[in-house]
């Protein structure tokens, strides 16, 4: 019987990365945001992310044809991998992942914010989808939905524990070919790579973990990042 993965995650948050690394697998089939054209259609169709037409040419807008896709490939696949932003499904009924299998891959807000703003500059607490990750937390647990977080800076500093521990929540082996890969992208990128996955690109497996510091966040968005830390925070009390 098909898995299907899905990563709920935050940007600029080692998502590609870790797409990569499932990509690296035989037994698993790759999708790179194959929301993100409904996102610009139906969710926040004013903003004017990088290569916005491309994308939209690129993609079904419609969530059912999405659905749809995604349910066909699992005749041909054992693992369909989605990696997903979490804001790209804002508002939707989430009931189709219930069956899935739920990661939820978040970072340090200040991290991930100094790195967002170097292609999107003034971004909103929707952008960056730390909110959005809490609530989806919170229904998965109300509902009883297994679902696993997991933090980009442990995922860094421990690779193979991790990826072996995420595995195992999956019920699949740890392949250790998902430790590296060759540069360039792969087939599976998203048009939008060009903007967003150079340093991905420049990469043979995940970079050692380097910490950022709040001097290097605008002083216009000291404020987010304080609403942003707050959600994060009680994300990661799921952990506990």
């Amino acid at each position: 019987m098909s898995q299907v993965i899905c990563l709920w995650a935050s940007p600029r948050n080692i998502s590609t990365a870790l797409m990569y690394s499932f990509a690296q697998r035989k037994d698993v089939k790759v999708l790179d945001e194959p929301f993100y054209a409904y996102y610009l259609t139906h969710v926040n169709p004013k903003i004017n992310h990088p290569g916005k037409k491309e994308i939209l040419e690129s993609q079904p807008t419609s969530l059912d044809e999405v659905l749809n896709k995604i349910n066909s490939l699992k005749k041909d696949f054992k693992i369909i991998f989605i990696k997903n932003m979490t804001h790209h499904l804002k508002g939707v009924n989430l009931s189709f992942a219930n069956s899935w299998s739920n990661i939820i891959l978040t970072r340090n807000p200040q991290s991930a914010m100094i790195s967002f703003s170097k292609v999107i500059q003034n971004p909103t607490m929707d952008d960056l989808g730390y909110e959005l990750q809490y609530l989806l937390a919170s229904s998965f647990k109300k509902k009883s939905i297994k679902f696993k977080i997991i933090s980009s800076e442990e995922l860094l500093k421990n690779p193979k524990e991790i990826l072996t521990n995420m595995c195992g929540f999956f019920n699949i082996s740890f392949d250790s070919k998902m430790l590296s890969w060759k540069k360039g992208g792969i087939v599976e990128d998203g048009v939008w790579a060009p903007y967003w996955y150079g340093n991905v690109h420049n990469s043979e497996g995940f970079s050692p973990y380097t910490e950022k510091f709040e001097n290097d966040i605008p002083s216009n968005q000291h404020n987010l990042l304080e609403k942003a830390l707050y959600y994060y925070q009680k994300l990661m009390s799921f952990l506990d």
